[in-house]
Parts: structure tokens; C-alpha cells; sequence
């Protein structure tokens, strides 16, 4: 500052007396001496605290403590905050001391006479945590500055008028089942308005309310720690924790806030599937069809999620073989299904040892033992009345054309599954458009001929058989049969060429003027040969003569050729005879 040569201005620090709480030994004491005149002499003393303490010698200037003022007074009066005083004021009244700044004459007032300086209005740090004030001695003669303007500033001293508050909450956590003691969860941390460089105002400690022994905070961090070991979530699942955020280090008078954790404990594998019973039995008939289930079985697990889900498998080789098991994924049942056909006169029972086992193992938890039970599942096959079988899938038969009628084909034999050994009927399944050949006797199954048959005109018959018992006619089987017609020499060859041979009259002798062919519908083992000659009885023309070259069988009803049949200067007709004589 500025020293006036015409004064000596030494501002006297005047102690703020605070008569709350003690403030006056713990800050007043902290005050620091600061001077803004670059003339004085210094001299320095080390304080306890390891602060430089200044002692200043009556030289110009201003001189003066950083000012306090008490948050939140209550009371009639205005609150003192300290003074301002020149030692060139005799108490004359000749100095006047100005105020101005933030708050000044409506926050704070000061006795222009004495510079007393007072708050008026209640204050919140909080709010405002200090004003920067300016400071003026006037001689009131001269009216004239004893010493430049001054900044100086009053701080608000805090008081403990702010609860720690939790920012959001309630919180919602998990943590696994069967976590280890300390396994850590979740933080929660609390704010205090109040000043956290002044005393234990804004120091917060934590504390559990509500949820021990099963859960326990750090009261520096927040964080909340497992302190029961063994949760199991299969007891109890949800748990909710109330924490606790005191300030003033959680001493007595301190304020608090508090905040609710609720805790879900997750699930874990840390149960085996079981079988509420370790025998079942299942009823099964023997009709059952083939991929189709026949029972189920469920094993419970009081995990959930995958770490429930259930494998079952069959055990013992005898029941792998006749049934299969499988899970079903929505309600994780073991369906047990029928891998091959059931007969109850050749096995009327089964044992089945099943398993169900977890598919998801949590390696940490071996220590529990097995994930896996068993059970017997007895399946009693059922006996059906069940239609006759065939001796065969299908039937072929034979029989020769042209047969009396009523001739036997064949027989068809069929029996009752069933232990009772049923007796059994035959019947021909006939159709309408179609005529009937064949008969079948009911009793004994034997097939024969209704009409006569042509080889020539159908070779094959289909006609299908049906058996039923004669104590349940509804039960009924069928069987295809096939009666094939067999060849008997019963039509002569028919001659294959045209009504009439034209020949030119300067034909040569021994020329050929035609090949004659022949066909017979008969089959090959009665009509592989014909021979060709002139007919008996008929005078024979001398300008002709036929050669026979043997004809060939080809085929039933195709042409055989016989080749170089040479006729010579005229028309006749030939009669033809064969090896074979007809039947």
C-alpha cells in the first residue's frame, strides 16, 4: 500500500470474540497478520503450529486479520464480525470509516464513527461461503483518504446445519449365492453440504441399520461386504440392507441420512436334481406306436435358469434298447419314447434304471457332491387283441387256363397273435367293377377258380385276401396275392399275309414271289416251331412249289418268319400244320 506521509495509519486487529462453540480459540488463533505496507519492519516468530507469526512495528497502512462471520446466527441482535480502527483516530470523531463491496449496507453494516462491523441477516455458507469487502478511513477535516482503498474479506464460518444425503436410492444389487464372506456387493456414498476443510461437519461414517448378521458396510468406503457365509438363495432370496451416512466422524449430536439396499442373491448350481420317488411305473400296451412317448418322469431342481436344466439318460442296456429318453425344454420332463414294437406274448415287462443329471456344473461347488440321481421306471406292456397275421407279406400262385372251375390255386394261412389263438376267417376283398374268378374257403384259406381262365386274355389276377377273428370280426389284416395263368396249347397259328399274290407272266421259274409268316397267341414252350406245307386233299398245283425254312418263335402273339417260301406260276392256298398237336 501506499503510506501517507502526512499520517501514520496503523489499523488495530481487533480479536473477533465468538462466543459459540469456542470459535475464538480455534480460529481467531489461525488468524493470519497480513500487511499491505511494503515499508514495515518484520520480525518472525515460528508458532507451534509451524506458521509464520508477523509482528509489525506502528508504521502506515492497513493492518488486518481475515474476518469470520458464524453461519445461521440466530438471535435479536446483528451479529459482530470485528472492527476497523487507525491510530490516527484520537476519538474525535474526526475519521470516518466507509464500507463498501458484497453485502455492504444491506448484509453488512459498519459504525462509520467506531468501524465496528456487524452482519444484519442470517447467513448459509452453503449458499455463499465468503464476501470480498472493501475498507476507507475519510478525515473528516480534509475529507481526504488517511489511506488508500482496501480489499479485505469476511469469511462464513460453517456450522453443522447439513444431514449427509444419499444422491439416489433406493438401490437395487445382486450377488451370487453362496459367495465367500466379504465378497463385495455394492457402494453407496453419501455428500454433506457442510464445509469438509473445517472440523467433522462433512467427516461421514457408514453403518448397517437394517440386514446383519447377513451383510456389513465399510464405514469409510460404503462399500457392503457379505458377512454371513452360506447364503443360499433356495432359503431366502431377497434381503433388503438400510445404511447409514452420519457426519461429525458419527459422533454423538452428528447428523445422519440413511438409504436402502435391496439385495437379490443370484442363483447358483448348488443342488442336485431329485427324483421325488425312486420307483415309477407306466402301463404301456402293446400297440404303442413306434417314436411315439409312452411316459415321462421329472426330477426337480431348485435352481432355476440353466443351472436346472436336467439331463436324463437310461442307464441299464436292455431298457436303451426298447426306449429312448429325451428333455422336454419347457417343462423339463423326462419323455421316455418307444424305439421298437412291443408284443406282449413274448415280453410282458421292462425295467428301466434312469438318470438325470445338471448340464451346467459350477466347478467351485463340486465340494457338494454329486449333480446327478437315478430311478426305476417298471413299464408293464399290455396285451391288445390284435388282428390276425399273415404267415407271409404276400402270396403268388399259379394255376393253368382253361381249368375246370372250382380247381384249388393255393391256400393262404393266417393266426391270432393274442394268447387266446382266436380262430380265424378268410374272406376275398371283391370289387364291383371287376369279375370274380376266384373263392376262398373261410375255415381253411384255400383259394379256387370261379370261372375259366385265359391265359391269353389275362395272364395275371391281383386279388387281395382279409383275415379276421372270429371272435372280433373289427380286427381284420389283408394280404395282396398273385395268381399267375399258366400256358396250355390251346390256339392254332394263324397265317400273316395278304388275300391275293399278284405275279407278272414273264416271271422266272424258281423265282420267289412271296414269304408267308405265322403267328400264335399260345406261349413259347407250346408254339416255338411251325411247318409249312401245301394241305392235304387239295390237288396241287404244279406251276407252284413252297419250300420250308423252319421258322423261329419269337414271341407269344408276334409274327414268325419263314423265309424262302418259293411260289411258282400260280395262286394257292397253303395250309399250314404244326409240330405241336392242340390240347
Amino acid at each position: 500500500s501506499i503510506v501517507n506521509p502526512r499520517s501514520c495509519l496503523c489499523p488495530v486487529l481487533l480479536c473477533l470474540c465468538f462466543l459459540e462453540r469456542g470459535y475464538e480459540a480455534s480460529h481467531h488463533g489461525q488468524a493470519k497478520i497480513i500487511s499491505r505496507s511494503h515499508n514495515a519492519t518484520h520480525n518472525h516468530n515460528q508458532t507451534k503450529d509451524g506458521e509464520t507469526e508477523i509482528h509489525h512495528r506502528p508504521k502506515r497502512g492497513w493492518i488486518w486479520n481475515q474476518f469470520f462471520v458464524l453461519e445461521e446466527h440466530i438471535g435479536p441482535d446483528a451479529q459482530y464480525v470485528g472492527k476497523l480502527h487507525s491510530n490516527s483516530d484520537k476519538g474525535d470523531g474526526s475519521v470516518r470509516y466507509i464500507l463498501s463491496g458484497e453485502g455492504a449496507g444491506s448484509i453488512f453494516i459498519i459504525n462509520e464513527v467506531t468501524g465496528d462491523i456487524h452482519a444484519t441477516k442470517s447467513l448459509d455458507r452453503e449458499k455463499k461461503s465468503h464476501y470480498v469487502l472493501h475498507a476507507q478511513a475519510i478525515n473528516l477535516n480534509t475529507n481526504k483518504p488517511l489511506e488508500p482503498e482496501s480489499e479485505f474479506i469476511i469469511k462464513v464460518q460453517d456450522i453443522n446445519d447439513n444431514a449427509p444425503k444419499f444422491p439416489e436410492g433406493p438401490f437395487v444389487t445382486s450377488v451370487p449365492e453362496m459367495s465367500e464372506v466379504g465378497t463385495s456387493v455394492f457402494q453407496v456414498t453419501a455428500t454433506d453440504a457442510d464445509d469438509p476443510t473445517y472440523g467433522n461437519s462433512a467427516r461421514v461414517v457408514y453403518s448397517i441399520l437394517h440386514g446383519q448378521p447377513y451383510f456389513s458396510v465399510d464405514p469409510k468406503s460404503g462399500i457392503i461386504r457379505t458377512a454371513l457365509a452360506d447364503m443360499d438363495r433356495e432359503a431366502r432370496e431377497h434381503y433388503s440392507v438400510v445404511i447409514q451416512a452420519k457426519d461429525m466422524a458419527g459422533q454423538v449430536g452428528g447428523l445422519s441420512g440413511s438409504t436402502t439396499v435391496n439385495i437379490t442373491l443370484t442363483d447358483v448350481n448348488d443342488n442336485p436334481p431329485k427324483f421325488p420317488q425312486k420307483n415309477y411305473q407306466v402301463f404301456v400296451p402293446e400297440s404303442a406306436q413306434v417314436g411315439k412317448p409312452v411316459g415321462k418322469m421329472k426330477a426337480s431342481d431348485e435352481d432355476i435358469g440353466i443351472n436346472a436344466e436336467i439331463k436324463y439318460s437310461i442307464l441299464n442296456p436292455e431298457g436303451a434298447g426298447m426306449f429312448s429318453i429325451s428333455t422336454d425344454k419347457d417343462t423339463r420332463e423326462g419323455v421316455i419314447t418307444l424305439r421298437k414294437p412291443l408284443n406282449y406274448e413274448k415280453k410282458k415287462h421292462y425295467s428301466l434304471h434312469i438318470a438325470a443329471e445338471n448340464t451346467h456344473l459350477d466347478p467351485h461347488l463340486t465340494y457338494l457332491g454329486s449333480f446327478k440321481d437315478d430311478a426305476t421306471l417298471k413299464i408293464t406292456v399290455g396285451d391288445v387283441d390284435e388282428p390276425p397275421i399273415f404267415s407271409m407279406d404276400y402270396y403268388i400262385m399259379e394255376v393253368y387256363e382253361n381249368t375246370r372251375v372250382g380247381t384249388e390255386v393255393g391256400a393262404v394261412t393266417a393266426r391270432d397273435p393274442d394268447s387266446k389263438n382266436s380262430p380265424v376267417r378268410y374272406f376275398i376283398e371283391q370289387r364291383e367293377d371287376k369279375a370274380v374268378y376266384f373263392d376262398i374257403e373261410s375255415i381253411s384259406g384255400v383259394i379256387r377258380t370261379t370261372q375259366l381262365l385265359d391265359r391269353e386274355d389275362t395272364p395275371w389276377h391281383n386279388i387281395t385276401v382279409m383275415a379276421t377273428e372270429e371272435d372280433n370280426p373289427s380286427l381284420q389284416s389283408h394280404v395282396p396275392v398273385t395268381v399267375q395263368v399258366l400256358d396250355v396249347n390251346d390256339n392254332p397259328p394263324m397265317i400273316n399275309t395278304e388275300d391275293e399274290i399278284i405275279i407278272c407272266e414273264s416271271t422266272r421259274a424258281g423265282q420267289v414271289i412271296q414269304t408267308i409268316t405265322a403267328v400264335d397267341k399260345d406261349d413259347f414252350a407250346n408254339g416255338k416251331g411251325f411247318s409249312f406245307s401245301f394241305p392235304g386233299g387239295i390237288p396241287a398245283n404244279p406251276n407252284f412249289t413252297i419250300k420250308d425254312n423252319e421258322a423261329v418263335y419269337v414271341h407269344p402273339k408276334s409274327v414268325v418268319a419263314c423265309r424262302n417260301i418259293i411260289f411258282i406260276w400260280g395262286l394257292f392256298l397253303a395250309y399250314i400244320d404244326i409240330h405241336n398237336q392242340l390240347i
